[in-house]
C-alpha cells in the first residue's frame, strides 16, 4: 500500500468563551471590541473596523456588562462620544486576550506532537480577520 501525500497546512481554530446562566460572560469577540474601543476611543469606530453594526456592538457591550455585573468603559467627561475602558473592562480584555493566546500555544504545541507536521493559528492563515491582533 502507498502512502498519499496530503497537501496543505493543519490550522488551529478555537473558540473559547465563558458563560454566566447559559449567556455570555466573554469570549473573543467582546474581548476584540473592548481592546478597539479601547485603541479608537470610540464604539461607533470600533465597530465599523470589526465590519458589524453600531447597534451590534452596542448589544455586545451592555450584554457583556449585565452578565459581568460592572461596567467595561466609560465616557470621557468634555469628550462628546468618546469612550475609554473602565479598569475592570482593561484588565478583562487583556486577561481574555492573553488566555487565549495561552490556549492557542498549548493547542499548536500538543497537535503538532498527535499529528507529527506543523500547524499554524488560524490567525497566522488568515491574516485579514480579527485575531490578527492576537
Amino acid at each position: 500500500m502507498t502512502e498519499s501525500k496530503v497537501e496543505g497546512t493543519l490550522t488551529l481554530r478555537l473558540h473559547v468563551w465563558f458563560e454566566r446562566d447559559e449567556k455570555i460572560f466573554l469570549g473573543i469577540g467582546r474581548a476584540l471590541l473592548l481592546e478597539k474601543i479601547e485603541e479608537c476611543g470610540s464604539l461607533r469606530q470600533a465597530a465599523t473596523d470589526m465590519k458589524m453594526s453600531y447597534r451590534a456592538a452596542w448589544g455586545k457591550l451592555k450584554a457583556a456588562e449585565e452578565s459581568i455585573g460592572k461596567p467595561l468603559v466609560q465616557k470621557i467627561k468634555g469628550k462628546g462620544q468618546r469612550y475609554e475602558l473602565t479598569p475592570v473592562g482593561r484588565q478583562l480584555a487583556r486577561q481574555f486576550l492573553q488566555l487565549q493566546s495561552d490556549i492557542e500555544t498549548y493547542a499548536k504545541g500538543k497537535a503538532q506532537d498527535i499529528f507529527g507536521e506543523e500547524v499554524q493559528y488560524y490567525a497566522d492563515a488568515y491574516p485579514e480577520t480579527k485575531l490578527s491582533s492576537l
